[in-house]
């Protein structure tokens, strides 16, 4: 049964067009001749899984029932209060981010978001960590293997 347009359908068809307006203008990159891959795969491969997030996005949205509004009886810090702290945490990693590097910087990233924003049971915890490493541990991959991009290592993994 289709629902009336939510404020998630909205959002979905917004995300759609803004991947087709992008797309669009990815044909407007200049090529290099310097690359082993043309300046516009990136942003293509990025807009395309994008799109295919969104198009589930608004599938979901429209099967779902238009949903309550959410009372927040903290104000405005306690209904931001996500927000500001992965905002935080993200700051947090940049400002470290020449001492520990991308790998282990962006580790505890991944890492302390999921634990803020998520369950801290133990099992949660170890699921948090496994999505830490592997996550980061596959983009630094790679950037670093495949794309030959060097990444800020940091002060510790200098040492050896």
């Amino acid at each position: 049964m289709v629902s009336a347009i939510n404020r998630d359908t909205v959002v979905a068809v917004f995300l759609l067009l803004f991947c087709g307006v992008f797309y669009a203008a990815s044909f407007q990159i200049k090529q290099t001749s310097y690359g082993t891959i043309g300046a516009e795969v990136w942003p293509r491969m990025i807009l395309g899984v994008l799109f295919v997030l969104s198009s589930a996005y608004l599938f979901q949205s429209v099967r779902a029932a238009p949903g309550d509004a959410v009372k927040h009886e903290a104000g405005f810090l306690g209904r931001y209060r996500n927000a500001f702290l992965c905002y935080g945490l993200f700051l947090a990693f940049l400002l470290t981010l020449d001492f520990l590097g991308m790998l282990l910087g962006g580790t505890a990233f991944v890492f302390l978001a999921l634990s803020v924003l998520g369950e801290r049971t133990p099992r949660q915890l170890a699921i948090h960590a496994v999505v830490a490493v592997v996550s980061v541990g596959a983009m630094w991959s790679i950037f670093t293997f495949a794309l030959r991009v060097i990444l800020p290592e940091g002060e510790i993994l200098s040492i050896w």
